[in-house]
């Protein structure tokens, strides 16, 4: 059993005073460590991307929602001054559903049209299934070459983007086809944040909300705090989820990067959320709503079997609610269709499902298989119809 709480985050700071750059979050992993660049305008910044990339060439992959509003910009940062460069770029369709093998297929054929090398780059310009499509693209593609990240939702910004997990879904289950692959950098521009549709802004709270819920008790209660700063859109607001949320991350990916056990704990919520996700289709629900209602299931659970009290039930209930995110499953989902996907989830090991559940004071979990099965199954029932 795998027991996590909090611990203090290394920060670096920006070497250049004047860089728009507000934060960079380390993450440590040796001689693949990199940084997180947090700030407003960081797109605006060349030298931020340029100085990441090794190679002649780069293709940027991104999808049709974000090229109009963002491609032309990063080109251009990649290109400043820096005529010896060429930037090529694929635009995928934007969604879930299309996180799949057959658009996977477009990257490669453009690399491979584009005569890219072993020296280029990939740099992933979008949100989490744009960076994980790219991520894994780079990882396969002549058996590796380097990636860049930036995120511009903030499911992404806060979670996806960060710490190397790459992957495609398969139509019986989400992300079961990946690998673990770290990018060179990741770049946070908070500005794209303005672009953002407000169901997207509430996918990625249900992240930072996971957070605070699972290791960071100091965090959860500024969220309570200041929930209705983070839907209005407050910059400060924004800067501050985003930083403490990539702290957190990067702690944890340090400790555990192949998810051994500790970095199993980011994902509360997400057993039922992903079986929510593949059992409804792919890009019905997002990613953070399916989450949401997951980790609302999750902490039921736990709260059956005794391991936290009901405050903790209520603190969670009414801060996704705040957030205006799902806190039940979608009616299509039975009892047997959560079965069915949970089955094949990643989690499982020798039949066993291993799950995460709260347990103790509010910031402490345990990643565990070692539970009454009654509780799962009451859970279940008391959350579907049939």
């Amino acid at each position: 059993m795998i027991s996590a709480s909090a611990a203090p985050v290394m920060e670096g700071t920006p070497q250049k005073t004047d860089s728009r750059v507000s934060t960079i979050v380390e993450v440590d992993l040796g001689n693949r460590s990199y940084p997180i660049y947090i700030g407003s305008g960081l797109l605006d910044e060349p030298d931020l991307l340029q100085r990441h990339v090794h190679g002649k060439r780069v293709l940027v992959v991104t999808n049709t929602t974000i090229a109009p509003m963002y491609l032309d910009k990063v080109i251009k940062a990649l290109a400043h001054e820096n005529s010896n460069i060429s930037v090529e770029s694929v635009i995928l369709p934007d969604g879930e559903a299309y996180k799949d093998m057959e658009t996977l297929m477009k990257v490669f054929d453009k690399a491979i049209e584009s005569r890219m090398d072993r020296r280029c780059t990939f740099v992933a310009l979008g949100g989490g299934v744009i960076g994980d499509m790219c991520g894994f693209a780079a990882a396969a593609f002549l058996r590796g070459v380097n990636f860049i990240q930036i995120p511009t939702t903030l499911m992404a910004q806060v979670d996806s983007s960060v710490g190397g997990k790459t992957g495609i879904n398969h139509p019986l289950g989400k992300n079961l086809i990946g690998a673990f692959y770290q990018p060179q950098s990741v770049l946070i521009d908070t500005d794209t944040l303005n672009t953002l549709p407000d169901r997207e802004l509430a996918s990625g709270i249900a992240e930072v909300v996971k957070y605070g819920l699972i290791r960071d008790a100091d965090f959860f209660e500024w969220q309570e705090k200041n929930m209705q700063a983070l839907l209005g859109r407050d910059p400060s607001a924004l800067a501050y989820a985003i930083k403490r949320s990539c702290e957190n991350k990067a702690e944890v990916v340090a400790l555990d990067e192949k998810e051994s056990g500790l970095r199993a704990t980011l994902n509360l919520g997400h057993t039922f959320g992903h079986a929510i996700e593949t059992g409804f289709g792919y890009g019905q629900w997002l990613h953070g709503e399916a989450v949401a209602a997951g980790m609302v299931m999750a902490v039921d659970m736990s709260r059956r079997l005794g391991w936290i009290d009901d405050t903790i039930v209520e603190r969670a209930l009414n801060i996704l609610q705040q957030a205006k995110l799902p806190t039940s499953p979608p009616e299509i989902m039975t009892v047997e269709k959560f079965k069915t996907a949970m089955a094949v989830d990643k989690k499982v090991a020798d039949g066993l499902l291993r799950l995460i559940l709260l347990k103790g004071p509010l910031g402490n979990c345990v990643f565990t298989g070692d539970y009454d099965r009654k509780a799962l199954d009451d859970t279940l029932h008391a959350f579907c119809k049939s």
